[in-house]
C-alpha cells in the first residue's frame, strides 16, 4: 500500500518544475541562452551533477509504501482481512536493505574491524580479559556506526530528503508571498506599498527563531515524526497530512519571504516606468493584466536565483532547529540530529567523531554546490554580465 507524506509532495512539485523547465527551456531564447552560458563553465555543471545526485536520493526516499502481512487464519477460522505493515519503507530503505541491517552492538570506527570501547571478553582458556570485540561485519562501515550501532553513512543518506524537503518546500511558501506583495507595492505604490512595508517590516525586526519555536510549540508536537505510522496518522489510507517537517517548512517560508520581497518591490519600481509598460498603461491594459504579463515575467530571474541561494540557508537553519530540539522528529533522518547526538559524543573519552564528521561531509557537499551553481546561474541570467 502506498503512502504518501505531505512533504513528499514537495518533491514531486519540485520534480514537475525541473520537467516543466526543461520543455520551456526548448522555447524561450533567454532560458535557452542562459543554458548555454551555464554549459561552458565546467565547474557549474559538475556541481549541477551532484545536486541531481542528492535530489535523485531524496526522490527514492519520498517514494515509499507498506508491505502487507501475512493473515494469521486457523484451520476453520475465516479470512482476516489484508493489514499491512505500519512501517513505510522508501525505494531508498529498499535498495539499501543491506546497509540497514548491517547493526553493530555499539559505536566503532570507520572501516573499523572491532568495537570502539573495550569490553570484558572470556578467553578459551576461561579466563577473562580486557579486549575490543570484533565486529559482525567488519571493514563495511564507511563511517563507522552510533550509539545504538547503526550505520552512519546511511542515516547520513536518510538526511538528504530531509535538506531536500526543507530547502525546496520553505522556498516554495516564500515565492508567492514574495511575488504577490513585492509587485503589488512596486506597481501600485501609495497606501499598498506603505502597508506592505509595514508588514514586512515588522515581521522582518522580531527574531525568526522566536516565531519559529512558538509556532512548533503550538502544531509541531501532533502529527507523523518520523518511524511507524498509526491508523490516525493516515487518511484515505494513503495520505499523512499532519507531517512535522511539512509544519517546519511553512513556518520557516512565513518567515522568510521579506528579503526575496524588498528586491521584487525594489525592481518593479523600475519596470513600471519603463516604455513598455507605459505604453501598455495607454492602451487601456488593467493593472492586473499588466502585473500579469510585463512585470512578473520579469522579475522571475531575482527568484530563481533567490530559489537556488536561500536553499543552502534553509538547509543550514533545519541543522540548527534540529539541533535546539526544535526541528524534526528524532526518528527522522536529519543532519541536525546527528550533530546534537555528536555534541554529547565529543565529550566522552575517547572522542566519538565520525557521526559528526558525516553530518558535516554532506551538508558541504549539499550546500557548496548550491552556492556555486547559484552564483553560475546568477551569471549566466544576467545579460550585462554574459556581454563582459
Amino acid at each position: 500500500m502506498p503512502v504518501i507524506l505531505a512533504t513528499d509532495l514537495m518533491v514531486y512539485m519540485l520534480l514537475a518544475a525541473i520537467v516543466w523547465f526543461a520543455m520551456r527551456s526548448r522555447k524561450d531564447g533567454a532560458i535557452r541562452t542562459a543554458w548555454l552560458e551555464l554549459k561552458k563553465k565546467r565547474l557549474a555543471m559538475v556541481c549541477l551533477a551532484v545536486l541531481a545526485i542528492f535530489y535523485a536520493i531524496g526522490l527514492m526516499d519520498s517514494i515509499r509504501w507498506r508491505d502487507g502481512l501475512a493473515p494469521e487464519n486457523e484451520n476453520g477460522a475465516e479470512a482476516q482481512p489484508l493489514r499491512y505493515s505500519p512501517q513505510a519503507l522508501s525505494l531508498l530503505d529498499r535498495a539499501l536493505a543491506g546497509l540497514k541491517d548491517r547493526t553493530e552492538k555499539t559505536y566503532s570506527a570507520p572501516l573499523a574491524d572491532a568495537l570502539f570501547s573495550k569490553e570484558s571478553i572470556e578467553a578459551p582458556d576461561g579466563s577473562v580479559v580486557r579486549a575490543y570485540p570484533p565486529l559482525k561485519y567488519p571493514g563495511t562501515h564507511i563511517l563507522g556506526t552510533d550509539k545504538v550501532g547503526t550505520d552512519v553513512f546511511y542515516t547520513a543518506l536518510k538526511g538528504v530528503r530531509t535538506g531536500i524537503v526543507i530547502g525546496t518546500g520553505a522556498t516554495v511558501v516564500i515565492i508567492p508571498f514574495a511575488i504577490f506583495f513585492g509587485v503589488i507595492a512596486g506597481y501600485y505604490g501609495g497606501f499598498i506599498d506603505d502597508t506592505v512595508q509595514y508588514l514586512y517590516t515588522t515581521l522582518a525586526s522580531i527574531p525568526g527563531v522566536l516565531l519559529i519555536v512558538a509556532f512548533m510549540l503550538l502544531f509541531g508536537d501532533s502529527g507523523y515524526q518520523g518511524g511507524l505510522l498509526q491508523d490516525k496518522d493516515i487518511y484515505l489510507g494513503l495520505i499523512v497530512p499532519n507531517d512535522r517537517l511539512f509544519w517546519l517548512c511553512l513556518i520557516l517560508g512565513i518567515t522568510s519571504w521579506t528579503d526575496l520581497c524588498r528586491l521584487i518591490r525594489g525592481e518593479t519600481l523600475k519596470l513600471r516606468e519603463l516604455e513598455y509598460v507605459q505604453a501598455a498603461r495607454a492602451f487601456g491594459v488593467s493593472g492586473p493584466g499588466i502585473l500579469m504579463r510585463h512585470i512578473v515575467p520579469n522579475v522571475m530571474h531575482l527568484v530563481l536565483i533567490t530559489f537556488v541561494l536561500q536553499f543552502s540557508g534553509l538547509v543550514l537553519a533545519e541543522a540548527v532547529l534540529s539541533y535546539i530540539g526544535i526541528g524534526v522528529g528524532p526518528e527522522m533522518g536529519s543532519w541536525g540530529n546527528m550533530i546534537n547526538t555528536a555534541r554529547l559524543e565529543l565529550s566522552r573519552e575517547p572522542v566519538v567523531w565520525w557521526n559528526l564528521l558525516g553530518a558535516f561531509a554532506f551538508m558541504f557537499a549539499l550546500v557548496l554546490p548550491a552556492n556555486i551553481f547559484g552564483d553560475a546561474l546568477r551569471d549566466a541570467l544576467d545579460p550585462r554580465l554574459r556581454s563582459r
